[in-house]
């Protein structure tokens, strides 16, 4: 029996439905893992597709492609290791999200997930039959078993693969980010690890895919939970795994160890990777922002300057006679740092001409929100024609705070194809602008010195579309706002939680009420990059009529 196994892993970038790309990548992967002698090469879940594919793979046609395109991999990898990859899968009327391992140019074994997610952002039970629990499969004389995913949240897979002969596991995935999750997968990773008494190889994809972001950081754990590899996390690499067996059965050589980095960094490199990888696989190479002078638009900048490079990136200034004049300095000056393309173009021109065919009919009626929205909406309108014109996509700017209570203008500030921020709250935008200026990295294709003013972020909030405005008038502080918010959508508590949490409970109200009526706003706004457990979308599924209200 032999006494080394080396497996190749591969954490990379697919892009959904690009069966053709994805399996270039595979082929790459295995021709490294064969130049290194790996005895298998391992893809993560649905690799071949993309993940996550949502209702796709309920056509046949594409799973019918997906399928026939693992074949014809499987062909091209005759002559060298064994090959696993990810893929939909049609078993006669049951469709399985699957595993397929490819050997001597033909595939030989198809695994099958058992436990679907049917959570979060996980609709799995709805489009995937369950699997049967199985046993391992060889790879020459090595028996391995790949719980699929979420298979290995759960104990049951994962024992009945150690008690059928597998010596160690191998687990592909597609599990997606959001803050502190590392820890969450190492917990359950090393229960699987202790309980079985096997190696542990935790495989996942890597990129951006709609609001979903992969970010990959998988590891290699020992019997007891001791970590004996570890990739880096938002960026993909190719890792060979040796194992070697023992007295006391296989266990993992150490390799290289990528120290991941605080949450902070995490959250910014996810909102930079979504948006870059957003615009690559939608085919957008240029991006367009209003530039208000306010810190969530210059954050937008600099990330978006950091994905795609100061030369894909133009700011606008849309300024009225509410625009101060630190918010006029502060724009020019935050897009100059930034290298970037920045246009001027005052709305009052067109905002008057408005006002003027609105005149017959708005005679006698004093002047309300409807004129504060009127700029906004012009604004976005200049900026979708810039849009159309420049053939860039507009880049919407809204914190989770103010898409959440609905501080936002319906077809004006919220126009646009992607928000970066959409899943960071007001408070945590300021700590990201300050780390940003503090932290440049290497991943980053922005400027080293620090782009956003510091009176950009130290300033009082303002919309700007009235005298003196303040978002303070019509909100709480952001900090008070901030952790309402935090209780109600992520923690899905009540009033009386707030009030429990030492918050004004009239506060609480006014927030609840604002977050039900937005929920329309919401429906239609621009995705953007999800940072945590509940981002509006998928995670959090609201009606748009609702009449409740928590009456504690």
């Amino acid at each position: 029996m032999a006494d080394r196994f080396r497996l190749t892993i591969a954490q990379l970038n697919p892009t959904l439905g690009d069966l053709a790309g994805n399996a270039a990548q595979a082929k790459d992967a295995w021709e490294k893992g064969k130049a290194a002698g790996a005895d298998m090469v391992a893809l993560p879940e649905m690799f071949i597709a993309g993940y996550n594919a949502q209702d796709l793979p309920m056509k046949h046609a594409f799973t019918l492609d997906c399928m026939a395109a693992v074949k014809a991999l499987a062909e091209e990898c005759a002559d060298g290791p064994s090959l696993g990859i990810g893929c939909p899968w049609i078993e006669g009327t049951e469709l399985y999200n699957a595993y397929i391992i490819c050997r001597g140019g033909k595939m030989v074994t198809q695994v099958f997930k058992h436990h679907l997610p049917n959570y979060n952002v996980f609709d799995e039970l709805r489009i995937f039959d369950s699997g049967p629990i199985g046993g391992p499969y060889a790879v020459g004389n090595t028996r391995v078993g790949s719980p699929i995913c979420e298979d290995a949240w759960y104990e049951d897979v994962a024992e009945t693969l150690a008690e059928t002969g597998a010596e160690f596991l191998l687990v592909p995935n597609g599990s997606p980010y959001f803050r502190n999750k590392y820890e969450t997968r190492l917990n359950k990773m090393i229960a699987r690890v202790v309980e079985t008494g096997l190696p542990l190889i935790y495989l996942n994809m890597v990129g951006g895919q709609d609001d979903q972001i992969f970010d990959g950081g998988s590891f290699v754990l020992n019997p007891h939970g001791a970590v004996a590899l570890q990739l880096p996390v938002f960026e993909t690499a190719i890792a060979h795994v040796d194992l070697e067996r023992t007295a006391d059965g296989w266990r993992a050589l150490e390799g290289d160890f990528t120290t991941h980095p605080d949450a902070m960094e995490q959250d910014y490199h996810a909102m930079v990777l979504a948006l870059r990888d957003y615009c690559r696989k939608t085919g957008f190479g240029k991006v367009l922002l209003g530039m208000s002078g306010g810190v969530d638009s210059a954050l937008v900048a600099t990330i978006a300057v950091d994905a795609l490079g100061p030369e894909n990136v133009r700011c606008v200034m849309l300024p009225s006679e509410y625009t101060s004049e630190h918010s006029l300095e502060d724009a020019k000056a935050c897009a100059e740092a930034l290298g970037c393309h920045y246009d001027f173009v005052p709305i009052t021109p067109g905002r008057d001409a408005i006002t003027e065919t609105l005149a017959p009919l708005f005679e006698g009626r004093t002047a309300d929100l409807t004129e504060e929205n009127i700029q906004s909406r012009l604004r976005g309108l200049l900026l979708m024609a810039m849009s159309n014109k420049f053939g860039e996509m507009l880049l919407t700017t809204g914190n989770k705070s103010e898409v959440a209570v609905g501080y936002a203008t319906i077809y004006g500030d919220m126009a646009g194809g992607y928000n970066p921020i959409k899943d960071l709250y007001k408070t945590r935008v300021f700590d990201i602008c300050r780390w940003r200026n503090a932290n440049p990295r290497p991943w980053m294709m922005g400027p080293e010195a620090a782009p956003i003013p510091e009176r950009i972020i130290s300033k009082p909030p303002s919309a700007e579309l009235r005298p003196d405005q303040k978002d303070s008038d019509s909100l709480p502080d952001y900090p008070v706002l901030d952790g309402i918010l935090q209780i109600l959508v992520d923690d899905d508590g009540s009033i009386a939680d707030c009030v429990a949490a030492g918050y004004d409970r009239a506060d609480a109200k006014k927030v609840e009420h604002l977050l039900y009526i937005s929920e329309y706003k919401r429906f239609q706004s621009a995705p953007g990059a999800r940072l945590s457990k509940r981002a509006f979308w998928l995670d959090r599924r609201y009606p748009i009529v609702n009449r409740w209200r928590d009456p504690s």
